[in-house]
């Protein structure tokens, strides 16, 4: 049974950093795709960054260069280092996964085709 639990989320001022974890259980990290979503209220859930532990990560325009996906294998635990914060970056930010080829195509940036989802972690930014 696949659990995804985040920790991290705070208030923080603009242009401040923060990390959130992604601890991960039933989630074979060689064949996975991690990710972080995010949903700010009134607006959709979009993808944030992702990654194919030890291969490959992928971000969002929104949050390139400034959002680092990582993660510990042996730990099983995926992070989202997020720094020169921005009031447009506060929303609800949930880890998901899925199987790296999930619905065809092995990619991470699928981001529709993640279907497992944590519970959330709230992230503000104020300015």
């Amino acid at each position: 049974q696949v659990q995804l639990v985040e920790s991290g989320g705070g208030s923080v001022q603009t242009g401040g950093s923060r990390r959130l974890s992604c601890a991960a259980s039933g989630v074979t990290f060689s064949s996975a795709c991690v990710g972080w979503f995010r949903q700010a209220p009134g607006k959709e859930r979009q993808g944030v960054a992702a990654l194919y532990p030890g291969v490959s990560t992928y971000y969002a325009e929104s949050v390139m260069g400034r959002f680092t996906i990582s993660s510990d294998s042996a730990n099983n635990t995926v992070y989202l280092q997020m720094n020169s914060l921005k009031p447009e970056d506060t929303a609800m930010y949930y880890c998901a996964a899925k199987h790296y080829c999930r619905g065809g195509p092995c990619s991470c940036e699928i981001w529709a085709l993640y279907n497992y989802w944590g519970q959330g972690t709230q992230v503000t930014v104020s300015s």
